[in-house]
């Protein structure tokens, strides 16, 4: 692997944590130019920008290692001042997504949602092969699902276990800020994340390649 193709993903140092320490020769901190961090901390000068950094970076210092993602969403929301909360739901996660919904509600969240079916489309209607149908006729429908939530004006939007792929979509098409609540692995309980602190051992088929 040569320099031009390493990245983050390639370091173990982390020495962009500090301010006093030297950066491997790939590292993109290191390439920076002063232009290139100027027009960024100029993004984050704008009013919504300057908002969120600074409640994110608030709920994560005041909840380190305390509060779970439920109670860190809703710290955040109220950071950032935002009273309409939009789930974008997976019709598998109802259930979950209702318990949420008490959840918010009971901390004085106004809450809306919109369910991936939303529309009854056939997934035919917009070219997807026939043979998916074997898993429902209705096609998820996440491009609704943002502009639903857009129409109802929630100031942050909350994801409920989107496939892979109609998450893209949804996070492309909400007008809102966007997080996630709960990531779709059917396989693993909805943790992704367990497979890859098993890719050495239960999971190793994933380093396998094609």
């Amino acid at each position: 692997m040569s320099d031009k193709t390493m990245s983050c993903v390639d370091c173990a140092v982390r020495n962009c944590e500090f301010l006093d320490r030297m950066y491997p020769d790939f590292c993109p901190t290191a390439a920076l130019t002063d232009e290139q961090v100027e027009e960024v901390l100029q993004c984050y000068g704008q009013e919504e920008n300057k908002r969120a950094a600074i409640a994110a970076a608030e709920v994560e210092t005041e909840g380190y290692c305390m509060d779970c993602r439920v109670e860190e969403v809703m710290n955040f929301a109220e950071k950032i001042g935002a009273k309409k909360l939009g789930i974008a739901t997976c019709v598998g996660l109802l259930k979950e997504s209702r318990t949420l919904t008490k959840i918010l509600r009971n901390r004085g969240f106004e809450v809306y949602g919109v369910a991936c079916k939303v529309g009854a489309i056939p997934k035919t209607s917009v070219g997807i092969d026939a043979k998916c149908e074997e898993l429902g006729v209705s096609m998820c429908n996440p491009i609704m699902q943002a502009k639903l939530l857009n129409e109802a004006g929630t100031d942050l939007n909350l994801v409920m276990g989107l496939c892979v792929g109609h998450d893209s979509l949804f996070y492309k098409y909400s007008q809102a800020l966007a997080t996630t609540v709960v990531t779709k692995d059917r396989v693993l309980g909805h943790n992704p994340a367990a497979a890859l602190y098993t890719a050495e051992s239960y999971y190793k088929k994933l380093m396998k390649g094609k």
